[in-house]
């Protein structure tokens, strides 16, 4: 049988007894006497001031109960209300404690101490940085008959699965969370709603940057502004969403517009800027498309991510900045830190939590939950209502979900699509001609898009994938371009390779052609047998 071993703070003002000790509820005492509750042992906490006290109420319980064992720990908490100074002072008891609860049982009783150092036993049980439970004692009720002023007790198991309502709360809050973060639109994918159980725990636990990638119009500006809003809902930001398109940024304007600057730091600075890290002080930063932001930007970032503190252009003194950041792109970034174009130790500060949303084409089964909830914004943005006949809804459904509908901006496609049709709805009714017209439009616009794709362009898109092609800058598409048109002519690689490197290949000694264009092709997962169906040397 285990042993049953109670942790405990002194009581200086209740366990004192003031007058006549015995006929007064001292919670300490009384923990020792509780009827069906034997105390093998206690762990008593108390600070200097206070071992006068201590050894007397030692003295006591030997009296009441003399088979139970009292052990001193001396514990020096300068300010007892401070928040900061009691949890680290009993964190660090615990941690220290060479707890056994194979063979004792433990039980942290709540009732002595400040409200700040109930509440920190509480976080450190439920946290299992103490493995027990909590003990709670009571007064007796009314006037004590005899001798008896033990009062009564409660033991609280944190395990919520023996408490059904708050097991049952738990999880209806859980639930009101994570539909929030999906702005209350009931998604049926599996993989995207796993998702968003993630991130809801790591918005509510963790103040870590967070990076969201996908492809354009996936929703991550929506998201990063459900993260903010849930993370203001519950206290952990008071300050501003501040949202920063970092492709927009060039040169110094990047550097002002994130850092601030002073007054002459530059021509047309006629007066300081705070800039918009300062702007998210105690709130969250959305850096959106931070693959696009240049290396001396990033090198700023990192510094004001890690230490608080950044920079402004022109000044020799820094500003200090607590935000939290998110950051989106439809970049692959570990590419761009292989090609020199993003910081490795910056990726590696925001690759902590990645979450990738999913294009559309890959959650087909959430279109029509987000066709509802498209209408619902456009009867509050428009203040008129719009709703399908029974027949229009099914035939833009069946378009909306069949394979070959590509959706290639995503959900910002999906909600012109909705708008156009709502708004030119018959009173307000979207019928069959208004969907057949839309779908038309959609079709021609589609194939508009994949006729620009010409050439070597288009066989990029056929070899990569148009999501693999959008992480892709217009600089290196051009170029792969050309370099898959050259294989596409030559009999072999080293053919390519003297007609691609016709002019840097004269200033060599020696030199390996195909091996230099092999490497060039590695670097986006092609080979020249991929591109080439003639036969000869490979």
């Amino acid at each position: 049988m285990r042993r049953r071993v109670a942790i405990s703070i002194l009581g200086t003002t209740l366990d004192a007894g003031r007058g006549e000790r015995w006929k007064r509820w001292r919670p300490t005492i009384a923990l020792c006497q509780q009827q069906g509750l034997f105390i093998d042992r206690l762990e008593l906490i108390h600070g200097r001031k206070s071992e006068g006290l201590a050894r007397e109420i030692i003295a006591d319980i030997e009296t009441v109960s003399p088979a139970t064992e009292v052990r001193r720990h001396l514990v020096e908490m300068k300010d007892p209300w401070d928040f900061s100074e009691v949890y680290t002072s009993l964190r660090e008891f615990a941690r220290t404690y060479a707890f056994d609860p194979d063979r004792e049982d433990y039980l942290v009783n709540i009732t002595t101490g400040t409200h700040v150092a109930q509440i920190c036993w509480f976080l450190l049980t439920e946290a299992h940085f103490i493995p027990g439970r909590l003990l709670q004692l009571s007064p007796p009720r009314g006037r004590p008959t005899g001798d008896d002023v033990s009062g009564g007790h409660s033991i609280i198991d944190l395990d919520l699965s023996r408490y059904d309502a708050i097991a049952t709360r738990f999880a209806a809050e859980h639930d009101e969370a994570t539909s929030f973060l999906k702005s209350g639109i009931a998604t049926r994918s599996p993989v995207f709603n796993a998702m968003i159980d993630q991130i809801e725990r790591v918005a509510i636990r963790s103040r870590a940057p967070v990076l969201l990638t996908g492809p354009t119009g996936a929703g991550k500006s929506q998201l990063a502004r459900r993260i903010y809003e849930l993370k203001k809902a519950q206290h952990q930001v008071s300050g501003a969403f501040v949202e920063v398109n970092c492709a927009t940024l060039r040169g110094d304007q990047a550097m002002s517009t994130l850092f601030g600057h002073v007054k002459g730091a530059f021509t047309g600075a006629q007066s300081d800027r705070p800039g918009l890290m300062k702007a998210a002080d105690k709130g969250v930063l959305f850096l959106d498309e931070i693959g696009e932001l240049g290396l001396d930007e990033q090198a700023m970032c990192l510094r004001a991510i890690e230490e608080k503190r950044f920079l402004p252009m022109g000044s020799d003194r820094d500003r200090s900045s607590d935000f939290q950041l998110i950051a989106g792109t439809n970049r692959d970034l570990s590419q761009r830190v292989r090609e020199g174009s993003f910081r490795e130790d910056l990726f590696a500060r925001l690759n902590l939590w990645t979450f990738r949303l999913p294009a559309l084409r890959e959650r087909k089964e959430d279109i029509e939950p987000n066709l509802d909830f498209e209408l619902r914004r456009f009867a509050e943005r428009e203040r008129q209502n719009a709703t399908f006949n029974k027949e229009a809804r099914e035939l833009y459904l069946a378009f909306a979900v069949a394979p070959d509908a590509p959706w290639p901006a995503n959900f910002r496609d999906l909600s012109a699509s909705i708008t156009r049709m709502a708004t030119l709805a018959p009173q307000g009714r979207i019928n069959e001609v208004t969907v057949r017209d839309e779908i038309s439009r959609l079709i021609g616009r589609w194939s508009a898009d994949r006729a620009e794709v010409a050439g070597p362009e288009r066989l990029l898109n056929n070899l990569l994938g148009s999501e693999r092609m959008e992480q892709l800058d217009l600089f290196d598409r051009a170029q792969l371009a050309a370099v898959v048109a050259v294989c596409r002519e030559s009999r072999s690689l080293s053919a390519a390779g003297r007609m691609l490197f016709s002019v840097s290949r004269t200033a060599k000694t020696s030199g390996n052609d195909a091996d230099r264009l092999r490497k060039y092709l590695a670097r986006f997962q092609l080979r020249f047998e991929d591109l080439s169906d003639a036969p000869g040397e490979r």
